[in-house]
């Protein structure tokens, strides 16, 4: 080793003005738009290993039977027993006090017959979806703890009564990515303009990174416009949003090549890049227009239709967990009128996406979960009247799902012979979730997120995966 050539020359102590300014120059621009950019992404478990989109798709570490999630929330709370829950012994004490019960007996109003090769009983008030019996796996033991409409319904997303946590499609999206990087992972459709029970927090990401977060659009809007607002910048074209996006990652670009390349800056530039090709893979897929005037009238000219259809769409483009709320549920009186009403805005729709999922060769890969945040008494509301309806219980309630690796023609777990508290294969939401998951290619214990120097998770530090109701 010449020991000369490693000694410090003078000029290495002194640069041009015009050097400075080409070897820092534009490290300087490039953090001036990191302090730009929001934090929200900030966190090093936002991004994969390699420096890609936090979106990129993910195999899931265990074997996956669903590669997709489509949850229509049955917000308001559905009644089990005049639903997905026969009890026949409701007649015989009709009128009558029910033991540790307040009121008095209330059978079902409604008929129920046998459907489909397994003969599972289902309320005559859903003709289109019990044609769909055979696929799908009844859960009749469902619980959860508190029978109030909002806690209960972000405990049924979430899997959290008090602290905001992250909601059921932000984690899978946080596990699996998604398959269409010009659209949201993670989308929730609502039918009008108010919030639902517990609000934004039913899609929220919490404390994971906000790109897991859900995007909630109004499908009741009369255009795309209206549905995605803000989608389109209607002050500049898209070919300048186009340059812009190029400048954008020319400097990104000088800037790894002379100082580092940042994860985090990637990912957010990324995440731009997004948003522009959203303003046309977005409007595709949300003008339901498009669908043949036969496929419209099947899922029928309704705003729960409409959703189905949209969903169906979105699903069918690569957006790995669709949200869809449909709720008017809360049958406190005239429930023999009203639980037919709710009935049937979503029995067509729903039994038409099982039917168009199956001819499309996506039902065997997509999860369907229908359900709402708790049950109902078998006995006449509190404040019964002429035209009773039935009050809140969290002690049992009915949840099914379909597709997926679910086995079908299932039913899993029991009531009383009332139907008002689980007794068999008792199943919590947190087990609920558990299974979710499992179908889906997770372990739920070793799916988590650290923050504030804990390991979260969805099931918190509980839930058993149901293998009843895996094919």
């Amino acid at each position: 080793m010449n020991l000369n050539e490693h000694k410090a020359r003078p000029e290495d102590f002194a640069i041009t003005r015009r050097q400075f300014l080409n070897r820092f120059g534009m490290g300087f621009g490039a953090l001036g738009l990191a302090g730009l950019l929001s934090q929200e992404l900030f966190s090093s478990q936002a991004f994969a290993g390699d420096g890609v989109s936090p979106l990129e798709p993910r195999l899931p570490p265990l074997p996956a039977t669903a590669k997709r999630v489509i949850h229509i929330f049955a917000q308001g709370a559905p009644s089990q027993v005049d639903t997905w829950d026969p009890k026949p012994a409701l007649q015989q004490f009709a009128g009558k006090s029910l033991p540790g019960m307040n009121g008095v007996a209330m059978p079902s109003p409604f008929k129920f017959k046998p459907m489909g090769r397994s003969g599972i009983e289902v309320s005559e008030v859903f003709p289109k979806i019990g044609e769909h019996v055979d696929d799908m796996a009844i859960i009749r033991s469902m619980y959860t703890d508190i029978p109030a409409h909002e806690v209960a319904t972000v405990m049924m997303n979430t899997g959290s009564l008090r602290l905001a946590k992250p909601c059921l499609g932000s984690w899978t999206v946080y596990g699996l990515g998604t398959e269409n990087q010009n659209m949201p992972g993670f989308i929730s459709l609502r039918p009008g303009g108010g919030l639902p029970s517990g609000g934004t927090q039913n899609w929220q990401s919490a404390f994971l990174p906000g790109v897991y977060q859900g995007t909630s659009v109004n499908t009741q809007a009369g255009s795309v416009e209206e549905m995605i607002q803000n989608i389109k910048n209607p002050y500049i074209s898209l070919k300048e949003q186009r340059r812009q996006l190029d400048l954008v990652h020319q400097l990104n670009e000088i800037h790894s090549q002379n100082l580092q390349k940042d994860a985090q800056l990637e990912a957010r530039i990324q995440a731009y890049e997004i948003a522009f090709k959203m303003q046309s893979a977005a409007s595709d897929a949300f003008d339901y227009q498009k669908e043949p005037e036969d496929m419209k009238a099947l899922y029928g000219n309704t705003t729960q239709g409409r959703q189905l259809l949209i969903a169906r769409r979105l699903l069918e483009r690569g957006v790995r967990f669709v949200q869809v709320w449909a709720g008017g549920w809360d049958h406190h009186n005239n429930i023999e009128q009203k639980l037919p009403e709710s009935a049937a805005e979503i029995d067509q729709p729903l039994g038409a996406l099982m039917t168009d999922l199956k001819q499309r060769g996506l039902l065997d890969s997509t999860l369907i979960i229908w359900g709402g945040e708790f049950g109902r008494t078998a006995t006449k509301d509190r404040n019964g009247n002429d035209t009773p309806g039935r009050d809140h219980s969290s002690k049992g309630f009915s949840v099914w799902m379909a597709g997926g690796g679910v086995k079908g023609g299932t039913i899993y777990g029991s009531t009383d012979e009332f139907g008002t508290h689980a007794v068999e294969n008792k199943v919590h939401v947190h087990d609920l979730h558990a299974t979710i998951l499992a179908l889906l290619g997770f372990d739920h214990t070793k799916l988590t997120y650290r923050y504030n120097g804990r390991d979260f998770r969805l099931t918190d530090v509980a839930g058993n995966v149901v293998k009843g109701v895996i094919a």
